[in-house]
């Protein structure tokens, strides 16, 4: 019988299938999509997310972040990582690795959908296949998480995420985040000659017309070779909890606040290591506990600032107070490592 299954073949999955793998299990992964995989992703890792990936044997080729600097108008804050650089990466670059990664240590990866469960006593099946233990890694929209009943109703407002890339040598070592009123803008360098930018909005709109909230970063932008859009979201999505019997969620399935601080890379390899951890320590019981410790702080964090943005009192006052008080600007962005 295998070990572990796995629902999804996304960064969360890989994750989880390399270190089951590495710990000496037999790990399948089930995926509907062909390699590599894209989606909508700012594509920016921070330093955690790097050592993560570093600790699973992944090094996607990419270009070195420094650290982060916040941009409104003619305003600006800016706060380098503090010992460890993060790193700039396509999506498909990252998958690629992941999966190349996988395929050394044995992985099997199947062509499947995983909609449907069923458990037994000492075993889990999904799409065909019979496992010990099943982990959901099937992303934003999990339809895992649903089919076990998990999902839960968001009455926070719905947010957007589109993102292009952009033929350009790259301005800046770090993740640029343009703020206005009707969102953010984030840039990263993925490239020698490409940047990827990301908005993240209420407001469903093409990306063009996002990029007209932000006039100085449109002028950089405009008349350049781009890439097609890719949009992902409502980004908002709560679960009642991370376990369902035989069944651990992983990444983005276990719930998800938001993009805005960069941390869905380091988050996904995060929970997902700790699933398996947790499997061959012989205590599926204590990942729930383990996955509230993992995200308690960006949860909290990415909620304060999401209720800072969308506050018409507060929202302007992002940027000037990061401009203004640089020390408390550098310890945000020193907890987002």
């Amino acid at each position: 019988m295998i070990d572990i299954l796995v629902a999804g073949g996304g960064p969360a999955g890989l994750a989880a299938a390399i270190r089951a793998a590495a710990a000496g299990l037999e790990a399948v992964v089930v995926e509907p999509r062909s390699t590599p995989v894209d989606k909508a992703c700012g594509e920016g890792i921070m330093p955690s997310g790097v050592a993560a990936l570093s600790a699973l044997g992944v090094t996607p080729a990419g270009r070195e972040l420094r650290g982060i600097r916040y941009i409104e108008g003619t305003r600006q804050a800016q706060a380098a990582f503090r010992g460890h650089l993060g790193l700039g990466v396509r999506r498909t670059e990252l998958h690629t690795a992941l999966h190349r990664r996988a395929r050394e240590l044995g992985v099997r990866v199947v062509t499947g959908r995983a909609e449907e469960v069923r458990q037994g006593q000492d075993s889990v099946t999904a799409a065909g296949l019979t496992a010990r233990w099943l982990i959901a890694a099937d992303g934003l929209h999990s339809p895992l998480r649903r089919a076990l009943g998990l999902e839960r109703p968001c009455s926070a407002p719905r947010r957007y995420g589109l993102r292009r890339h952009y033929r350009i040598a790259p301005w800046t070592d770090f993740v640029e985040v343009h703020w206005s009123r009707q969102g953010e803008a984030y840039v990263t360098p993925v490239g020698e000659e490409l940047v990827g930018v990301a908005v993240l909005s209420t407001h469903r709109r093409s990306h063009e017309e996002h990029l007209s909230a932000f006039p100085a970063l449109a002028r950089t932008l405009r008349g350049l070779e781009a890439g097609p859009v890719r949009g992902a979201g409502p980004l908002r999505q709560n679960a009642s909890a991370p376990r369902a019997g035989r069944v651990l969620l992983a990444g983005d399935a276990a719930g998800y606040v938001d993009a805005l601080t960069g941390e869905g890379i380091a988050l996904a390899a995060a929970t997902a290591s700790a699933a398996v951890d947790c499997l061959v320590a012989g205590r599926p019981e204590a990942y729930p506990a383990r996955w509230a410790r993992l995200t308690r702080r960006h949860r909290l964090l990415t909620g304060a600032l999401l209720g800072a943005a969308g506050h018409p009192l507060t929202a302007g006052l992002i940027v000037p107070a990061a401009h203004r008080l640089p020390p408390l600007f550098g310890a945000a962005v020193h907890a987002l490592q």
